[in-house]
């Protein structure tokens, strides 16, 4: 099994996923998607 390493992202890039959910109405596994990341 391969291990997993968490990645960290700008705050810029945080402040846009929690938009596209908060503002747009998407829901977190759509926001994950549309930004190229996993929702776990």
């Amino acid at each position: 099994m391969t291990k997993r390493t968490n990645r960290s992202y700008p705050a810029e890039f945080k402040q846009e996923a929690v938009a596209l959910v908060t503002e747009q109405g998407y829901s977190v596994a759509k926001a994950a998607a549309s930004l190229g990341i996993t929702d776990k």
